[in-house]
């Protein structure tokens, strides 16, 4: 018993002396136990992409002449994709949780104040206002008069009903968020003192600059824009998709349109809250990285599959395979749609994925990227991660709110399905014929590393 006591006194011992904020000895050792040994996961349904080095906008012929891709050698670093696109039981998710985040902010559903207190103190944050009780299911149909009649707000107005029915108005689905305009905070302050003894105010590091100024807070409606699939098509019966493709059971699985740049934006910065907030509040674990739409050059160089001159995900330069099956859904034989086995969008991962296991990089929905449109923006953009950002204000004219869409849809012809070709879309217009998937940057150089190099706890 003597001998066990005298065995944790010694363990004791050197933890104190190797403890956050000991000497360790007098040497330089970093900062011990500072957390768990990090480690990045594939995140549920996406894929990863290593690094690498490949020739943008090569392996295909400028048939238009526009010379808008321009050939060049650059490097990307790693990521994780999403698989396939974004579905409509995904992004119904999203809707679904703004939905009830209002609910429970009009009804006052908030967690106890001493459970708030002591969540804080063991995360070290801090929220306002408190924190919705996601722990209660919240009662559309309560037999409490009051609490329907809070609730009544949510709900389409009496005279905008049709057949007496009571339906969530989808106006009222806005989502509040913020983010950092890092690109606007990393800007030189070149303004000259007024004197003297201003100087050190002037030239201080731009880390210490009140970060308020390039908080961003944003509010935007989340709910799909489903008339998208007759005002883009007049002429064309296809009041069916307009009426049930976003929430009936049959279109779960098939890739959700209607959502327009800054719907997708938003819904990326909610997917990485979900995930952080879980991992750092229920489990105390370490933030992952952030969901955000891929750039450019992640985009062709996912798409690409590893081939470096490839016209089509798939590998080759044709869009069929040795069997004569088409191997994307697009606008084959002149018109013929229905001749690659779908007539507008199809259920997603229906064709072969590439060879890094990503599906439909081509063909049924065209896809959001998070790069600025310009035709000439390879002249100008770094080799490593090129991207031109713009964060275009409602009152910018329309060619600053321009963002490259990639991959081709359901309704283009074979030219537009190639990984070089870029075109674009306002960024804040819907369409039936564009999606979006995420990527999240992988944190380190290569998923074959060691670990134990990369992340270590002493």
């Amino acid at each position: 018993m003597r001998n066990t006591v005298l065995y944790f006194l010694g363990l004791l011992f050197l933890a104190s002396c190797g403890s956050a904020g000991g000497s360790g000895n007098g040497e330089l050792i970093g900062v011990n136990r500072r957390a768990k040994a990090f480690y990045q996961p594939d995140p549920y349904g996406m894929v990863f992409i290593p690094q690498g080095s490949y020739t943008m906008g090569g392996g295909s012929e400028d048939i238009t002449k526009s010379n808008v891709t321009q050939t060049k050698t650059i490097s990307v670093s790693a990521f994780f994709m999403d698989e396939t696109e974004i579905t409509n039981n995904e992004y119904r998710q999203f809707v679904h949780w703004v939905r009830d985040s209002i609910a429970r902010t009009i009804l006052g559903e908030v967690r106890p104040e001493e459970y708030l207190i002591e969540e804080n103190e063991r995360t070290g944050e801090v929220y306002d206002p408190p924190l919705l009780n996601w722990a209660e299911e919240i009662e559309w149909q309560s037999e409490d008069q009051e609490v329907r009649d809070a609730l009544e707000e949510m709900f389409l107005p009496e005279h905008e009903r049709y057949f007496r029915k009571k339906q969530l108005d989808p106006r009222k689905l806005n989502y509040e968020y913020y983010w950092i305009d890092l690109q606007a905070a990393a800007k030189k302050d070149f303004s000259q003192p007024a004197n003297f003894l201003d100087a050190g105010l002037a030239n201080r590091p731009q880390g210490l600059r009140d970060r308020s100024a390039f908080v961003r807070r944003e509010t935007i409606n989340v709910y799909p824009d489903t008339l998208c699939w007759i005002y883009d098509y007049a002429y064309s019966f296809n009041d069916p998709l307009t009426e049930k493709y976003f929430w009936h059971p049959a279109y779960d699985h098939y890739p959700v349109v209607g959502v327009n740049w800054n719907q997708a934006k938003a819904f990326c910065v909610w997917r990485t809250e979900l995930l952080n907030r879980e991992l750092m509040r229920r489990k105390g674990e370490v933030a992952q990285a952030e969901f955000r739409l891929p750039t450019e050059a992640e985009w062709e160089w996912a798409a690409r599959g590893g081939h470096a001159l490839t016209t089509y995900p798939w590998g080759g330069p044709y869009t069929r395979n040795e069997k004569g099956c088409f191997l994307a859904n697009f606008k084959p034989l002149r018109g013929n749609y229905v001749e690659d086995g779908g007539l507008r969008t199809v259920i997603v991962g229906h064709y072969p994925p590439n060879d890094w296991g990503l599906y439909d990089m081509s063909g049924n929905v065209a896809e959001w990227t998070n790069t600025a449109y310009d035709p000439a923006s390879s002249n100008f953009t770094w080799d490593m991660n090129p991207n031109y950002t713009y964060n275009a204000q409602p009152d910018d004219p329309p060619e600053m709110k321009r963002k490259v869409i990639k991959g081709g849809s359901w309704k283009d012809i074979s030219y537009y399905l190639r990984v070089s070709t870029r075109t674009y879309e306002f960024q804040d217009t819907a369409k039936s014929y564009i999606g979006f998937r995420c990527i999240q940057p992988y944190l380190g150089r290569d998923q074959r590393d060691n670990p134990a190099k990369a992340s270590n706890v002493y």
